[in-house]
């Protein structure tokens, strides 16, 4: 059979996202700090956007400390918001008669209105000294376990070479202070000898924080126990000898393999216990983050109220200055006014998204509290089971648009603040009646080990035993997954002696 070549016409339909939608969509994924950031670059980005400067009345209110009003409280601003429809898509298909160009759309808007009725995005602007960024923000950047331990080596006043090798041992620690590298391997980057290295090892073992520069654990605590002077042999024998059967809590095997008792193994273990394990821990881990809640709930009587944080968020509206640019009979090119045209339609798609998302935000969190009430006022232990697809039902959205919205979201409660997916938990049975959160279960399963004997420490097994009896059927695999997602340890390893 022979190939040949052929064109063919095909129709056909596809779902295509338009950049409005894609702004949107971004947005209500957006995390409160984030949301700032991209109305700081808009603002840098698009000349016709500017800060409004809030009426009166808002003003007085922010000073007086007045909670915000919820999007209701909005509803005549949004439809300055909204979208006219003179600037809606210029891909609209043309009629039979010639329609009119972006710019004499927008040249019949009549401007003065739009801007003397202030759009507002939901979002106020904090002036004068609320408006300072708090001190957490002043902070100076933490000081890293390498800048610290090269501070006391140009203080060490070592020979040149041991300074060298005392360099390469520095960059070869991990996050946790241990040497990673062998010694030969150091000896090879750096070309110095080996027995200069391990002098310059040493030196470095008696820099602070204790125990650094240590190849494992047991030369890690031994550091540490010569540093405090702890003179008690069997704490030395221990970390020489029977570390690893400590590290198991077999306080019986190891007083069998040093003939002692298992009270006196119990006693040098609480001395152990206070050594450092980790010496660069001080030094290590990320940044803290302070998390800023997106929404605050607040009881006022039998009711809860839904606030939406808009402090040190600016106010946006278009540029009263670029109003004369699309005029009638204004002497501007066509580039222009078309160019002036794609900012004022890109600021007001902003505008209107902004608004949407806050309006959104306030949608969900209504509906949570709605669902989790019992929660909202009586605890953790009262928290439901819940997923996605019952708030969006509930407020007629999708489930994805549920979602988005709930990711990096915060809320300060009655109870406490917590992020959005908090509240959406998977349900577990019970013996008799309605499902209880997962959540909620974490939390029983939290206090049992809090106040259990730390002589008997309960096995998971016990737990869900003891669980049972409080009316929730559950697995031991279930509990064991729980607590380890609670970074909580078994029992042999939370069993103390004496």
């Amino acid at each position: 059979m022979a190939l040949e070549l052929k064109q063919q016409v095909k129709l056909s339909q596809q779902l295509v996202m338009t950049p409005q939608l894609q702004q949107a969509i971004k947005l209500l994924q957006l995390s409160r700090m984030e949301l700032v950031d991209l109305v700081s670059q808009e603002l840098q980005e698009n000349p016709v956007l500017e800060e409004g400067i809030e009426a009166d009345e808002d003003r007085a209110a922010v000073e007086a400390g007045t909670p915000g009003d919820s999007p209701e409280s909005h509803d005549a601003n949004e439809a300055t918001a909204e979208m006219p429809e003179s600037l809606g898509s210029a891909d609209e298909a043309p009629g039979t008669e010639r329609e009119a160009t972006d710019a004499e759309k927008i040249a019949d808007i009549d401007w003065q209105d739009y801007l003397d009725s202030n759009p507002q995005t939901g979002m106020r602007e904090v002036m004068g000294p609320d408006d300072r960024p708090s001190i957490d923000a002043t902070y100076t950047r933490r000081e890293t376990l390498p800048e610290h331990l090269i501070w006391q080596l140009q203080l060490a006043s070592l020979p040149v070479e041991q300074e060298i090798a005392a360099r390469f041992i520095i960059g070869n620690l991990d996050d946790r202070g241990y040497l990673q590298s062998p010694i030969d391997e150091i000896a090879r980057q750096s070309g110095v000898r080996e027995e200069v290295i391990l002098e310059a090892l040493a030196a470095v073992q008696e820099f602070d924080p204790s125990g650094v520069a240590a190849r494992d654990l047991r030369e890690c605590l031994s550091i540490q126990a010569r540093a405090l002077e702890i003179g008690d042999p069997l704490v030395l024998r221990i970390l020489d000898e029977q570390l690893d059967l400590l590290i198991k809590r077999d306080f019986r095997g190891v007083a069998r393999a040093l003939s002692t008792t298992v009270e006196e193994v119990a006693a040098a273990s609480q001395v152990i216990g206070r050594l450092e394990p980790r010496p660069g821990r001080a030094f290590g881990g990320d940044e803290p983050v302070y998390i800023v809640p997106d929404i605050y709930v607040y009881r006022v009587g039998e009711d809860f109220h839904v606030v939406l944080n808009d402090d040190g968020l600016p106010r946006l509206r278009i540029n009263s200055l670029y109003r004369e640019v699309l005029a009638k009979g204004n002497p501007a090119t066509k580039d222009t006014k078309e160019y002036v045209g794609d900012k004022v339609r890109s600021a007001m798609w902003l505008i209107k998204s902004i608004h949407q998302r806050q309006r959104t935000i306030y949608k969900v969190m209504q509906s949570i509290i709605r669902h989790q009430r019992d929660f909202f006022e009586r605890g953790i232990n009262y928290l439901k089971p819940l997923n996605l697809r019952d708030v969006a039902d509930d407020i007629e959205m999708h489930e994805s648009t549920v979602s988005r919205v709930t990711t990096n979201k915060y809320a300060h409660t009655p109870q406490g603040i917590f992020e959005l997916k908090y509240f959406f938990n998977s349900s577990i049975s019970r013996v008799q009646g309605e499902a209880v959160a997962s959540e909620s279960v974490k939390e029983r399963i939290r206090r049992l080990i809090t106040n259990e004997d730390p002589r008997r420490p309960l096995s998971d097994q016990r737990i869900a035993e003891m669980l049972r009896v409080a009316n929730i059927d559950i697995a031991r695999r279930t509990v064991t997954k729980y607590r380890e997602s609670m970074n909580l340890l078994s029992s042999t390893k939370r069993r103390q002696v004496g």
